[in-house]
């Protein structure tokens, strides 16, 4: 187990007349290997939720226990749990400063006061990582670049660290459909090739369905909904009571289905939807 959240409780401005309770008793196991989709409307509690986990809000009340250390404790070691647990904000390119590439990249690695020759190593091997081109780009300014461009250095700037989970804020908010799908590419790819433990906020529900195996849902302040993202997405209704959907072509299936046809209504992405519709075509043929 990586993680361990017991009772969990948040509260913004105790004590005022603006007090309000943003987590409440949070109880999660995140395990080594988890894809991880965090889903609730806006002000569930979600950022509050993965801001926790690297330490950047202790909580009100409760524990949160990581490789078996407790990160809420006053003598809590937050640099070494930072390189643990790495988080990438939404509009991650908004705290891009150094003037190249290959420095902000570098910046992490630097605080850590590694050697240069393993600094060099970690920010070529993380613009790899993102797909940047190591040679071409790490001396150009990070402000001459497209917006997925910048966002995939601010990614590898937190790859950087190494950390052996990655939380992800809405990493395609505000990208054109080509930045959003080679962001999403390299999401998978990291989780695939290099055993990274991922959790993805995102208000998406195709690119849940897509990505993650597991997903929880989040409502005020409260873990509404947990379980693996064909579980989740056949509560359909329970989904649309918390003001959130289910993928277009998982809507589609089920509709398909209820007007007589006799196919799976699970179904998460256009590619399974496609694979399903040519055999019940076939077996219609044959019949």
């Amino acid at each position: 187990m990586i993680m361990k959240l017991e009772n969990i409780n948040y509260i913004y401005n105790p004590n005022t007349p603006f007090e309000k309770k943003a987590l409440d008793n949070i109880n999660l196991n995140i395990n080594k290997g988890d894809f991880i989709g965090l889903i609730g409307h806006t002000g569930s509690g979600k950022s509050t939720l993965v801001q926790h986990l690297n330490g950047l809000i202790k909580p009100t009340s409760g524990k949160i226990i990581i490789d078996g250390k407790d990160i809420t404790s006053k003598d809590a070691d937050l640099t070494a749990l930072r390189q643990k647990v790495g988080l990438v904000f939404q509009y991650p390119e908004h705290q891009l400063f150094e003037e190249t590439i290959y420095k902000d990249i570098a910046f992490g690695p630097k605080n850590l006061k590694l050697e240069e020759e393993e600094i060099h190593q970690r920010v070529k091997r993380s613009m790899e990582l993102v797909g940047l081109d190591f040679e071409s780009l790490k001396d150009r300014s990070p402000f001459e670049l497209s917006g997925g461009q910048k966002r995939r250095v601010a990614i590898a700037g937190v790859l950087a660290m190494k950390p052996e989970v990655l939380i992800l804020d809405e990493p395609t908010a505000g990208l054109d459909p080509r930045g959003r799908d080679e962001i999403l590419g390299k999401i998978q790819e990291l989780y695939e090739k290099e055993g990274i433990t991922i959790i993805l906020v995102s208000h998406s529900m195709e690119d849940i369905a897509r990505l993650v195996n597991r997903i929880i849902v989040m409502h005020n302040g409260k873990i509404a909904m947990e379980g693996s993202s064909r579980e989740i997405f056949r509560q359909a209704e329970e989904l649309e009571k918390l003001g959130l959907g289910i993928p277009q072509i998982t809507s589609f299936m089920r509709k398909y289905k209820h007007k007589g046809n006799h196919i799976r209504d699970d179904i998460l992405t256009v590619e399974e939807a496609k694979v399903e519709m040519i055999n019940y075509l076939r077996s219609r043929g044959n019949a």
